[in-house]
């Protein structure tokens, strides 16, 4: 089986930059097979790249190819010691083990067959990892409303996106921009095809289909919305995010 090489650019949390992740995910779609991921050209990394390449790693071994993030064409330094500091590159076969810094840990959460999350584990890593570790001042309430209502854009992942491969986050603090980020990535349906999916039901196909995204999401983020079952009354967690 033959072998595509993506080279992975600087990637920072833009339109730009998120266009150009999908154009990664098209190629990988495309081509299939084995894939080697070059670090030539990256300079930098956010945490929503780094969490997206984890997945869509684990997301070409699913479908039995081979991943190989090729360590050696990463010339920069900062990009290895927060790709090192965060886990991710322990993860993916660089010998090194995460250590405590700006990083929030990279997690990968599949679920017991694919339904069931380590909620305790979740709530642990957004409680302590995240929100927890003194960069934002906040009370002890408020640290645990906030890491419930993130709590549900994990369960959200696998109970409605239908991901096979599961739920992939980190994120690092930003001292100098004043800015903590957490990234949590799934490789499933997507918000607005299960909006227009579940509208299907109450609304005109026409209508429906001319539902674009960003209205898809809008609709989403409305107080009491929710696409459960019989569920209107649970649709908080996103808004109050």
């Amino acid at each position: 089986m033959t072998e595509k090489v993506i080279e992975i650019p600087t990637l920072n949390d833009g339109p730009h930059d998120f266009a150009r992740l999908f154009g990664i995910w098209k190629a990988v779609n495309q081509n299939g097979g084995n894939v080697r991921f070059d670090f030539s050209r990256c300079n930098f990394l956010r945490p929503n790249a780094v969490a997206f390449l984890g997945g869509l790693a684990r997301l070409i071994e699913s479908r039995r190819g081979s991943v190989l993030f090729d360590w050696h064409t990463l010339r920069n330094h900062a990009v290895m010691v927060n790709l090192c500091q965060s886990g991710f590159a322990g993860t993916f076969a660089y010998p090194s083990s995460g250590w405590d810094g700006n990083s929030i840990p990279y997690r990968e959460d599949k679920g017991l067959d694919n339904k069931v999350l380590d909620m305790n584990g979740i709530m642990d890593y957004l409680t302590y990892g995240w929100i927890g570790r003194g960069w934002v001042h906040v009370s002890d309430r408020l640290r645990d409303a906030i890491a419930g209502r993130m709590w549900e854009i994990y369960s959200n992942a696998i109970e409605h996106s239908g991901t096979k491969i599961g739920v992939f986050s980190c994120g690092q603090h930003y001292g100098r921009q004043n800015d903590l980020i957490l990234s949590v990535v799934d490789f499933g349906r997507g918000i607005p095809a299960n909006v227009r999916s579940f509208l299907r039901q109450y609304v005109e196909e026409s209508l429906v289909s001319r539902l674009s995204g960003a209205a898809c999401l809008k609709w989403a983020f409305g107080r009491g919305n929710s696409t459960c079952a019989g569920g209107v009354a649970r649709g908080l967690g996103l808004d109050l995010l």
